[in-house]
C-alpha cells in the first residue's frame, strides 16, 4: 500500500498535510472536551456556584464540540477528494499500460484479472483512502495523546484502562490472524468469478447451442459460494469486533466508576471533590483510549483488502512491456536511393511462445515486394497466424529477423510501424458505435499521431486535483471527440473502403446506413458482414501492407472473389500478407508459402507447388476438381 503513493501528485500530497493538521487539531479539541466536562462538574459540586459560569463553561464546551466538527468534515472532505483523483489517475495510468501490453503481457494477467484490477481493485483503495486513511492517522494520535492526559490520575484506573486495552488489542489480534488469509484471496476469487461470467456471456450461443446452462451454472454456483463462504467468514469474524468492543468499554466505565467510588468513599472531604472530578475526566479520556484502538481495528478491515488491491495494481503498473519502442520512424532506401515501401522481409526467423518448449516456427524465410500478394497455407497450427503476427510486432521473433521496408521490426517505433500496416484478425471485432466509426477506426490526424491523445505506451500522470489537471482532462475528451466526427473527406474514404470490402450492399439497407448503430461485439451483424467491415478497416487506412489473418474464411465464394477483385484493383501498391485455408482464395497470389509444422516446405505460384510440393498438393486434391487442378 505505501509504494502505490509513490503515483500521489504534490498537489495530493499537500492536500493530505492539509488534512493532518486539521487531524491533530481535531484531537487537541476533542480532547479539550473532557477538561471543560470537568470544569463544568467542579462548578456543580461546588457551593455556592453560579449558573452564569455553568453556562459559560457549557458554551465553551460546545464551541469546542462545533469546532471538532468542522475538523472532521474538513478532513472528510479532503480525504474524499484525494481518493477521488487518485483512483481516477490510476485507472487511467492502468489503462494506458494494459493498452501498452503486447499479447503475452496479456496471457499473463488475464483479460478477467485485468477488468477486476482496474475497477474493483481500485475502488478498495479508494474506500481505504476515503475512510481508513482519517482512522489509521487519528487513532494513535489520539490513543497516545489521551494516554499522557491521564497519566498521573490514578493508578487503579491506569491499571484497569491497561488490562482493557489490552483484551482489544488481543483481540483484535487472534481475528486478525483468522481473516487476513482471506482477505488476500478475496480479491483473486472476484477475478474467477469475473471470468466465469465473461465466459458465460461471451459464449452464450455454443452454451445454448450444446444445452450447457446447467453445466455453467455450476461452474457459477461454484464461483459464487466460494466467494460467498469467504465474505461470510470474514464478516462474522469481523462483526465479533463491534460487541466486544462495547463490552470492554462498558466494562471500562464500570470499572472507573467502581473504583472511584471506593477511593471517593475512603477520601477525605476535600479530597472527595478532587477525585470525583478526576474520575469523570479520567473516564472520558480511557473511552476515547478504547475508542482509539476500535478505529485502529476498523482500519485492519480496510487494510488487508487495500493492500491486496495496490499489490495487484502495482503488478500491472510495474510491468515493462517485451514489446518496445525503436528508434526509427521509416525504412531505409534501395540502392537507386528511392525509400523502400511495402517490402516484407523474413530472414531465417524462428519464434517460440513464452510458455512453450518447442519452437512454433523454424528457419523461415521469403521476401514480399511492394504490390505483391504472398499467401501463408498449411494444416491447422502449421504456424501461419504466428507468421503474419510477428509482422506487426504482436510478438518478437525468438532468433532470427522480420524487416519490413529494409528496417528489423525491432527497431522502428511501434506506432510508425503499426501505421504502415492494415490488420484483419481472424475473429473480427466490432466496437460498440456506428459503421462509420467502425471503419475509420483510429482516425489519425495528419502528423500520424491519434487525435485521441497519448500513446498508449506514455504512462503520464495528471494531477486532476488542480484546475490545470482538469484541464488536461477536458481537453483529452474534447480531442477524442473531434476523432469522431469525420470529414466528408473521411466519410468518402470510408464508402470507398465500405465499397472494396463489398459491404456496401447490407449498409445501404440498414436504418441510418453509415451512422447504423454498431452493438458491442457487432452482436446485431452477422459474421460475414462483420468480416466485411474488419476488411473496410484495414483498406481504409491506405497502408503499404495489408495483413488478412484468414479473412476471406466467412465469406462465401462469389465474396471472396470480388473482395480479392476490389482489392487488386483499389490497393494494388500495398503489399497483402494473406492466410487462408481456401486454395480458391490464393490461387492467383504472386507467391505462396507453405508450411508444416512450422517449417516452410514449399514456396512459388499456384502452378509451381502443384508441381514439386506434396503437401500443398495433397491440399489442392482435397478441395479443387481434376478440371481445376488441371486448368
Amino acid at each position: 500500500m505505501i509504494k502505490i503513493c509513490k503515483y500521489l501528485s504534490k498537489s495530493e500530497w499537500f492536500q493530505l498535510f492539509l488534512g493532518l493538521i486539521f487531524i491533530v487539531a481535531g484531537v487537541y479539541l476533542q480532547l479539550k472536551l473532557p477538561d471543560y466536562m470537568a470544569d463544568i462538574t467542579t462548578l456543580v459540586e461546588t457551593p455556592g456556584s453560579k449558573m452564569h459560569d455553568v453556562w459559560v463553561a457549557g458554551g465553551k464546551m460546545l464551541g469546542v464540540a462545533f469546532a471538532a466538527m468542522i475538523t472532521t468534515v474538513a478532513v472528510g472532505f479532503i480525504t474524499a477528494r484525494v481518493a477521488a483523483s487518485f483512483t481516477q489517475r490510476l485507472r487511467s495510468l492502468e489503462f494506458r499500460r494494459v493498452e501498452s501490453f503486447g499479447l503475452e503481457e496479456i496471457g499473463k494477467f488475464s483479460t478477467a484479472s485485468l477488468i477486476t484490477r482496474s475497477t474493483n481493485d481500485v475502488t478498495q483503495i479508494q474506500q481505504f483512502i476515503t475512510m481508513g486513511l482519517l482512522m489509521l492517522v487519528q487513532s494513535p494520535i489520539m490513543a497516545v495523546w489521551a494516554i499522557v492526559k491521564i497519566a498521573g490520575k490514578g493508578v487503579d484506573w491506569s491499571i484497569a484502562t491497561a488490562v482493557s486495552t489490552v483484551l482489544v488489542l488481543g483481540a483484535v489480534g487472534i481475528i486478525m490472524v483468522k481473516v487476513m488469509p482471506k482477505f488476500r484471496s478475496m480479491q483473486t476469487l472476484t477475478d474467477n468469478i469475473n471470468r466465469v461470467a465473461r465466459e458465460n456471456l461471451t459464449g452464450l450461443r455454443v452454451v445454448r447451442a450444446y444445452n450447457a446452462e446447467n453445466y455453467q451454472q455450476k461452474k457459477f454456483d461454484k464461483a459464487n459460494d466460494d466467494l460467498t463462504n469467504t465474505q461470510l467468514y470474514t464478516n462474522r469474524a469481523m462483526s465479533i469486533m463491534m460487541p466486544l468492543m462495547n463490552t470492554v468499554m462498558n466494562g471500562l466505565t464500570l470499572a472507573i466508576y467502581w473504583i472511584g467510588a471506593y477511593l471517593i468513599d475512603a477520601a477525605g472531604l476535600m479530597d472527595k471533590l478532587t477525585l470525583f472530578s478526576n474520575m469523570v475526566v479520567f473516564s472520558s479520556y480511557a473511552i476515547q483510549i478504547i475508542m482509539s484502538f476500535l478505529m485502529m481495528s476498523m482500519v485492519f478491515v480496510l487494510w488487508p483488502r487495500a493492500d491486496v488491491s495496490a499489490k495487484r495494481i502495482l503488478e500491472v503498473l510495474d510491468t515493462t512491456p517485451r514489446i518496445t519502442d525503436g528508434a526509427r520512424r521509416d525504412g531505409v532506401n534501395d540502392a537507386s536511393g528511392e525509400p523502400i515501401r511495402g517490402q516484407v522481409e523474413f530472414r531465417d526467423v524462428s519464434f517460440a511462445y513464452p510458455d512453450s518448449r518447442e519452437p512454433m516456427l523454424e528457419h523461415v524465410s521469403f521476401t514480399a515486394q511492394k504490390g505483391q500478394t504472398v499467401a501463408f497455407i498449411g494444416s491447422t497450427g502449421s504456424g501461419k497466424t504466428t507468421l503474419v503476427n510477428l509482422v506487426p510486432r504482436m510478438y518478437d521473433v525468438t532468433d532470427g529477423a522480420v524487416l519490413v521496408d529494409g528496417v528489423d521490426v525491432r527497431d522502428y517505433d511501434v506506432q510508425s510501424l503499426r501505421d504502415k500496416i492494415g490488420y484483419v484478425p481472424q475473429q473480427a471485432v466490432m466496437f460498440k458505435g456506428t459503421v462509420a466509426s467502425n471503419v475509420a477506426f483510429g482516425d489519425r490526424s495528419q502528423n500520424g499521431k491519434t487525435i485521441a491523445g497519448e500513446r498508449a505506451s506514455d504512462v503520464k500522470l495528471i494531477d486532476t486535483s488542480t484546475a490545470q489537471g482538469l484541464k488536461e482532462v477536458q481537453k483529452m475528451r474534447m480531442s477524442a471527440a473531434s476523432a469522431r466526427a469525420l470529414t466528408d473527406a473521411q466519410m468518402d474514404d470510408v464508402r470507398q473502403a465500405v465499397d472494396v470490402a463489398q459491404a456496401d450492399d447490407f449498409v445501404t439497407r440498414m436504418d441510418g446506413t453509415y451512422d447504423a448503430s454498431i452493438a458491442q461485439g457487432g452482436t446485431n451483424i452477422s459474421g460475414g458482414q462483420k468480416q466485411r467491415l474488419s476488411i473496410a478497416r484495414a483498406v481504409w487506412r491506405h497502408p503499404e501492407i495489408l495483413v488478412f489473418d484468414d479473412s476471406f474464411s466467412a465469406l462465401d465464394f462469389q465474396t471472396d472473389h470480388d473482395v480479392r477483385q476490389a482489392l487488386a484493383k483499389q490497393a494494388h501498391d500495398s503489399t497483402k500478407l494473406i492466410v487462408a485455408q481456401r486454395i480458391g482464395t490464393i490461387m492467383d497470389a504472386d507467391q505462396i508459402v507453405v508450411l508444416d509444422q512450422g517449417r516452410v516446405v514449399g514456396k512459388g505460384t499456384h502452378k509451381e507447388l502443384l508441381k514439386n510440393c506434396d503437401v500443398y498438393r495433397q491440399i489442392a486434391e482435397s478441395q479443387l476438381t481434376e478440371a481445376e487442378l488441371a486448368s
